[in-house]
Parts: structure tokens; C-alpha cells; sequence
């Protein structure tokens, strides 16, 4: 089978697949002529992440194409009831990333609560006492509550990683459950038990920090926007390394702009891959080119998985 993976694959995923006697395909075609590719070289699956797209069009111009593969959790960039109803194998990796997100969102939490991210802008032109006095007013995160909006693998594992820096966790999900949180301490586990809340409306003046982990809705709406950040308590940080267009970025100004939102991480956009320069120019907004899953780590685990699949489906 020849397998192009569009978006890239990590060495090991490859070099699995191509020990199994398939052909992996590496070199990157531009989506407007992805069909073309694949039929001009006899392709029987497609690999992609959240760069290349397959939509029906392609799926129609594609009638070889067998197996298509996500690299990573989401799949909004793929038509997959589409797909799946002319019998083509849709694939994810929902486990491979999660604690590289988990990680991501951490590292904006306390870069939020000490101003790194506007300290690294400033530094090199600004005034030293000045900018220590700007700086002044940071916060610590032991003791807040996060509120974690989607309690799947990754709110989870950013759970695991928040209750370890001694912070409350307020789990927020579709339905009420206990799930035990794994919490590594040294050569120790220990799980802490957290029962997930539906009602997000009523806690959300309850929590200092709050990162959501939800797909992409349906029907494109936004999970926060206007009517939620008014329930805010006022100077709360936001974490959004899930997909663009679940936080209302218009909304988010502007309660960015009112002192409602104290700060904003976005590692994900509405309009990606050339986000809004009002927010890449805002002073309390931290911005990420959609990361959550690039470390070395995740990307051999993404590969490893997605080689087992193709690999059983063959």
C-alpha cells in the first residue's frame, strides 16, 4: 500500500510502516492539488494533521483511497461521516498526545500568572524598572481552582498535572461521573477522585483559571463567549488549546478589554493559519502557532499508533 502523510510522521511511525512492507510517502503536496497526488501515484491512504484538510471534493476525486488517518484527537479538517459512508477507514490518535497538550497548557498557566509572555516582548527595548514595577503583580497557582471545560484524556491528564502543583480542580462534562485522576508523585501513583459537573454556567464565577478541551461543536457555535465570560470572576486566566472557534474571539477582546479576563493563552485560532492580529498584537494574550502536540515524544507516540492502525487494517 502507498500511504502519503502530508502533514509529516514521525521517523519511527515510518519506519514501522515500511516494515511491514508498505510505501510511506513524505514529500508535502499542496492542498489544491492533493487529488491529483494521490491519483497520479496510486495512493490507498492519507495521513494528515491539522494542516491538510479532506473534504468531500477530495474524497470524491479519490476513489482508491482506502484509509484516512489523523495524526492527533480532532478531526474537523476531515468530512469523516462522508468518508465512512463510501467505506473508507477513518483513523485517530487519541491517546497519543494528551500529555504533551496537558504540559502545553501548564506552561501557559504560569507564564500568564508571572507575565512571562509580555516580559519576553519587552525586555530587549523597555525599561528594566519599569517593566519590574509592570510585573509586579503576579499571581501563584497552588490554591486556585482550575475549571476544565471537556474532561476527556487530555482535561484529564492537565488535571493530573494541576492537582500535583496543589491547585482544586472543577471538572466540567457532558455528563455527571467519578473519574479517578492518576497523580505520579516520585515513583508513586496516586489517584484522586473527581466527579465532573454539567453545569457549566453555575461555576464559572468559581474558577481563577479555566482551559477548555472540547471538540469543535457541530454547529461552529462557541462554547464561551459573551454570556459566560460575564459569569467570570473578574481577573480570570484562559487556556484554549483545543480548536479555534470554541472561544468567541470577538467576545474575548473584548472582555479582555473590560478587565473581566485578566489573560488569554490561544494555541489555536478561528482563522488558522493566519489568526486575527488583534490578537496576536495584544498585550495579555500569549499566542502559540497550534503546538499542543509537537514534542519530540508525542509525535513518536502519534507515528506509533498510527502505524499499528494502518498496519491492522492493511
Amino acid at each position: 500500500m502507498k500511504i502519503l502523510a502530508n502533514d509529516g510522521i514521525s521517523d519511527l511511525g515510518k519506519q514501522l510502516i515500511e516494515a511491514a512492507g508498505h510505501i510511506v510517502i513524505t514529500e508535502k503536496v499542496a492542498q489544491d492539488q492533493l487529488a491529483a497526488a494521490v491519483n497520479g501515484q496510486g495512493i490507498e491512504a492519507i495521513l494528515v494533521r491539522s494542516a491538510t484538510t479532506v473534504r468531500k471534493e477530495v474524497i470524491d476525486a479519490c476513489p482508491n483511497v482506502k484509509i484516512i488517518g489523523r495524526g492527533g484527537v480532532g478531526m474537523d479538517n476531515i468530512d469523516v461521516d462522508y468518508a465512512r459512508s463510501k467505506g473508507i477507514q477513518v483513523i485517530n490518535t487519541p491517546a497519543s498526545s494528551s500529555q504533551s497538550v496537558a504540559e502545553l497548557v501548564m506552561g501557559q498557566l504560569f507564564s500568564l500568572s508571572r507575565f512571562l509572555h509580555d516580559s519576553f516582548k519587552n525586555m530587549e527595548s523597555g525599561d528594566f524598572s519599569t517593566l519590574k514595577k509592570n510585573y509586579a503583580k503576579g499571581v501563584e497557582l497552588r490554591g486556585k481552582t482550575l475549571g476544565i471545560i471537556g474532561f476527556g484524556r487530555i482535561g484529564q491528564s492537565l488535571a493530573s498535572y494541576a492537582l500535583g502543583v496543589g491547585m482544586k480542580v472543577i471538572a466540567i462534562d457532558n455528563k455527571s461521573q467519578e473519574v479517578q485522576v492518576k497523580v505520579t508523585v516520585g515513583t508513586q501513583d496516586v489517584h484522586v477522585p473527581i466527579t465532573t459537573e454539567t453545569d457549566l454556567h453555575g461555576l464559572l464565577g468559581e474558577m481563577d483559571y479555566i482551559s477548555i478541551h472540547v471538540p469543535k461543536q457541530k454547529d461552529g457555535s462557541a462554547v464561551l463567549g459573551a454570556a459566560e465570560f460575564a459569569r467570570m470572576k473578574k481577573g480570570v486566566f484562559i487556556s484554549n488549546a483545543a480548536r479555534g472557534g470554541v472561544v468567541n474571539e470577538a467576545d474575548l477582546i473584548e472582555a479582555l478589554n473590560n478587565g473581566t479576563i485578566a489573560g488569554v493563552a490561544l494555541d489555536v485560532f478561528e482563522n488558522e493559519p493566519n489568526p486575527a492580529k488583534e490578537l496576536l498584537s495584544h498585550p495579555k494574550i500569549a499566542c502559540t502557532p497550534h503546538i499542543g502536540a509537537a514534542t519530540l515524544e508525542a509525535q513518536d507516540r502519534i507515528g506509533e499508533e498510527l502505524a499499528q492502525l494502518i498496519i491492522g487494517l492493511a
